[in-house]
């Protein structure tokens, strides 16, 4: 799926067989793409012209358009968002064969496709990614120290961008969305508190359909449930915010809330910087007294 022609894409290239993105990155000339337009599918000139550029010529052209063809029913059939085939070979009596393939799928067609979900291993993903997907939260792992919980997808990413700004490293993508409850707040709360990465949670909300009271005892139970061994800063805007102030204010927790995204940033990158050197001391001293 292509977001600058809203809609389907085919792709080739005759440099197949090995990285698409080095190819794309090195030589982008040889990068050929075709927009579909949804509705009637790619026609066949699209089709003739992308084997064309890929290097197919005679009885392997004409098994290359079939293979495309088949490709974009079998994308459409099911709910695919990338059917990619690499290499597409060629044998000297012009044969054309899929060697290998990768398929993604829209989540959202789960519905429409139980037979393909019900493959899915989810040992192979990321266990935060699966336990927050069990809860309705969105959760993308990422590989910094600066854990944030955020309302909205566009609010999670300007957080991550600003936090990176500040010098701090995200740790996640995790947007709770407006309809969370006190035991989903929770429950995020605490995926982010238990991971060894994170020095530094930030949590950023503007109350509109979640309202920051709720936000609030959500924060409160999971840090009455699991403690709280994270550094937390907390920014706070929108519906009920003087009531969620209070209910921090009386939770006898130590967090550290702030009226400003700009000033939370900077706060929370540099405690995560803080804490990772004092990290750093306390292995060097304990290298040290092993020697």
């Amino acid at each position: 799926m292509d977001r600058a022609s809203a809609g389907p894409a085919l792709v080739g290239s005759p440099r197949g067989g090995t990285s698409i993105e080095e190819v794309a990155a090195e030589t982008p000339e040889l990068i050929f793409k075709e927009a579909v337009d949804i509705t009637t599918g790619p026609t066949r000139e699209q089709v003739q012209r992308l084997v064309g550029n890929m290097g197919f010529q005679g009885a392997a052209g004409e098994a290359a358009e079939r293979t495309v063809h088949k490709l974009y029913e079998l994308f459409i059939a099911s709910d695919a968002t990338l059917v990619e085939i690499n290499p597409l070979a060629e044998t000297p009596d012009g044969k054309v064969y899929a060697i290998d393939s990768k398929l993604n799928f829209d989540d959202n067609a789960e519905f429409r496709q139980p037979a393909i979900f019900a493959l899915r291993d989810r040992t192979q993903e990321d266990a935060r990614e699966v336990e927050a997907a069990q809860f309705g939260l969105n959760f993308i792992g990422l590989d910094g120290d600066v854990a944030s919980l955020i309302n909205g997808a566009g609010l999670a990413m300007a957080t991550c961008d600003i936090i990176k700004l500040h010098g701090g490293s995200p740790a996640n993508f995790l947007d709770i969305g407006g309809g969370a409850n006190k035991d989903m707040v929770a429950k995020a709360f605490e995926i982010l508190n238990k991971d060894p990465n994170v020095r530094a949670i930030l949590i950023n909300v503007f109350g509109g359909i979640l309202r920051v009271d709720v936000l609030a005892s959500g924060i409160v139970h999971a840090a009455k449930k699991i403690g709280l061994a994270k550094p937390l800063v907390i920014r706070m805007q929108g519906t009920n915010v003087t009531e969620g102030r209070a209910i921090i204010e009386a939770s006898g927790f130590r967090m550290l809330v702030v009226d400003d995204l700009d000033e939370a940033a900077a706060k929370v990158a540099r405690i995560a910087s803080i804490v990772k050197s004092a990290e750093q001391i306390q292995v060097g001293v304990s290298f040290e007294l092993t020697l």
